[in-house]
């Protein structure tokens, strides 16, 4: 499957958000979507999946244009998982990861044992088994985004979009959700579209990058060309050191925020 945004514009009233938002994915890819707060992430994905409109510009799969498709189809082909916080439901990891096969049923379809059988089959491939019966309420949120996760598996998508999936979890947590997606677009082929306030992290698992920079033109390319000082200075305002260190047979990168280079505008 490829995901294409061609020319994406956004904005509220005369106020643009978005501008000139171009960027391709493809199945068994990883694409990261990084750029200071408020510079508009989360509203290119909503606006990427439909549920905001780009005022120019348009989403399109398999180079036909998103607004073609019934909703019904969108949600068998993309599936969304939203930032783990401020959940009520108390339904347990099973139902509600079942929720995930609502895409696949018909309006009046209770899930069938096949439907169960594919939930217990997604919890063991995400790793959360033991979580079969535990009420959503009581999850940490490690647990809860990997519940959302294989909620998200569940529709058996061929794209997954992630808002933040690591944010507000601890380095373990952080860790077991980077390896989850890598893994998920190398044994499924499922394309990732993520965003992710963390440069370390995109550059671990993703292959190509969209940087969005306030009041200039963003930057789209291959993850490592896309992170690196100079850009990651332009777009947060922030001088920052590259580094690469090799442990074991692996070369690990980091990005060290060294000062605040103010551009004069504020904060």
């Amino acid at each position: 499957m490829l995901l294409e945004v061609r020319g994406g514009h956004f904005g509220y009233g005369e106020r643009e958000i978005l501008s000139d938002i171009n960027f391709t994915l493809h199945s068994g890819e990883i694409l990261a979507v990084l750029g200071a707060n408020g510079v508009g992430k989360t509203t290119l994905l909503k606006c990427a999946l439909g549920f905001l409109q780009w005022s120019k510009g348009g989403t399109f799969i398999d180079e036909r244009d998103m607004r073609e498709f019934k909703p019904v189809d969108i949600r068998r082909r993309i599936a969304y998982v939203p930032q783990a916080k401020n959940m009520n439901l108390a339904l347990s990891a099973e139902d509600m990861i079942l929720l995930g096969r609502a895409a696949r049923l018909s309006v009046f379809s209770q899930p069938s044992k096949e439907d169960r059988r594919i939930v217990d089959e997604t919890m063991e491939l995400v790793g959360i088994s033991y979580l079969h019966g535990k009420k959503c309420t009581q999850m940490s949120g490690g647990e809860l985004q990997m519940v959302l996760i294989a909620r998200a598996l569940c529709t058996k998508p061929e794209i997954i979009i992630l808002d933040e999936p690591e944010s507000n979890l601890d380095f373990k947590n952080q860790l077991i959700v980077l390896e989850l997606l890598k893994t998920l677009t190398h044994s499924t082929g499922v394309g990732v579209l993520v965003n992710t306030h963390y440069p370390e992290h995109a550059i671990k698992i993703a292959d190509s990058g969209l940087l969005l920079i306030h009041h200039s033109k963003n930057l789209y390319g291959a993850i490592r060309d896309i992170i690196s000082e100079e850009n990651m200075k332009k777009a947060f305002q922030v001088k920052v050191h590259i580094n690469e260190m090799e442990y074991g047979d692996k070369i690990y990168v980091g990005v060290t925020p060294i000062e605040v280079q103010s551009d004069g505008s504020g904060i």
